[in-house]
């Protein structure tokens, strides 16, 4: 991946997030890159921030030419600028975005998805940010773990999947809740920045059945800088300099 200005370089597409609270990160491009995506999938992203799960699913779903994602975000300035970063890539023909809190879209909402993502706020306790933008987009408040499990319970199709990405503590939060919804976990990566590092995130995909759980580790660096052949092989499709 490669900076320029307010911009991210991708091998295939660009970001900028120069309006957007939220800024391109470790977590979201995790997701994307390890989450399964059905062939000629429907796909929803809430939260969508500057696009980049949206593009990322893009890309990866370039063969299945009937793949279609439905991206919603509250923020008007990240709607503007994901909805450009959206136009300008290869894909925007397959993509949808949508200026609206999530839980209005649900209600009105009558496609059934393969695949709802999310890469969602998390600060549920801490210092809340003047920046109303910004506080939307740390803070839980306006995205309850329940409104994403009653979401993905009422728009999942009977085979489709919920992937999300937390930090450990509230990762185990989610999977409790998640029983209450009949939605069950079957991939689940933990995440280390380093070998000698406890786990810091935690990605899930989820269910309306009941699969065996296939759980993986997943470390980024073995020293500063230095990747791991996991993680190159992971996201080597996506970064300009892997």
């Amino acid at each position: 991946m490669g900076r320029q200005n307010h911009s991210f370089l991708f091998k295939q597409f660009a970001i900028k997030q120069d309006q957007c609270a939220m800024k391109v990160g470790t977590d979201g491009i995790l997701l994307g890159a390890w989450v399964n995506v059905p062939e000629n999938a429907q796909i929803l992203d809430i939260g969508t921030g500057t696009g980049i799960l949206a593009l990322m699913l893009a890309q990866r779903s370039q063969k299945s030419t009937t793949t279609q994602i439905d991206a919603v975000e509250i923020d008007d300035a990240a709607y503007r600028q994901a909805q450009d970063n959206m136009q300008n890539s290869p894909w925007g023909d397959r993509i949808k975005i949508y200026h609206a809190r999530i839980q209005g879209f649900a209600v009105t909402c009558h496609q059934q998805y393969d695949l709802i993502i999310s890469n969602p706020p998390f600060f549920e306790k801490a210092y809340k940010a003047l920046a109303t933008s910004r506080t939307l987009a740390r803070h839980s408040d306006s995205l309850l773990q329940t409104d994403i499990l009653h979401i993905a319970s009422r728009l999942l199709k009977q085979s489709g999947h919920l992937a999300v990405i937390y930090p450990t503590d509230l990762a185990h939060k989610f999977l409790h809740q998640a029983q209450a919804f009949d939605l069950w976990c079957d991939r689940q990566v933990n995440i280390k920045p380093r070998l000698d590092s406890p786990i810091k995130r935690i990605a899930l995909e989820l269910s309306k059945t009941k699969f065996p759980l296939q759980e993986t580790t997943l470390t980024i660096e073995k020293s500063k800088h230095i990747y791991t052949e996991d993680y190159i092989s992971l996201v080597k499709d996506f970064y300009l300099n892997l």
